[in-house]
């Protein structure tokens, strides 16, 4: 599982012109599941994203959470963060879930950052499986990849 997470001042998702979801201070969060994913793998990459200290306190240190500012997610779907590229020029997708695998994962993992932020409005997504606009303002820029094979293995 990866989880691509970029700091943001707002971000959306829209898809044939419809928002789809919008947020204003948070993280902005690309996420690609494999074959091999679980539940406890999302729980542990949940865990992690929600307690990263990437915002700043009074003193200009990167010291404080998404909950410490009150901060959003926008979680998004997104296979091709599991692209082969090794052989030629088309990349491969044969690591990326089933769709059926990723999409339960998915909704799993929308559940679940619900559950830890639970305040209404906290947690927008886009939709499994469709063609989506992304647009976002990153703040820093500041983009951090969590992957399970380097946090789990």
């Amino acid at each position: 599982m990866k989880f691509v997470i970029q700091r943001v001042t707002c971000a959306s998702v829209k898809t044939e012109q419809q928002l789809l979801g919008e947020i204003q201070k948070g993280f902005l969060v690309l996420i690609g599941i494999s074959q091999e994913d679980t539940k406890e793998i999302a729980d542990k990459l949940v865990r992690k994203m929600i307690g990263l200290r990437i915002f700043e306190d009074e003193n200009g240190k990167t010291n404080l959470s998404l909950g410490d500012v009150g901060g959003s997610l926008l979680l998004v779907s997104q296979f091709t963060l599991y692209a082969d590229c090794k052989k030629g020029n088309r990349p491969s997708f044969v690591k990326a879930g089933s769709p059926d695998l990723a999409e339960g994962l998915y909704e799993y993992i929308i559940s679940a950052c619900k559950e830890q932020l639970p305040e209404a409005g906290r947690v927008e997504t886009g939709s499994f499986g469709a063609e989506m606009e992304i647009s976002l303002v990153n703040d820093g820029p500041f983009t951090i990849v969590l992957d399970s094979e380097e946090l789990c293995g």
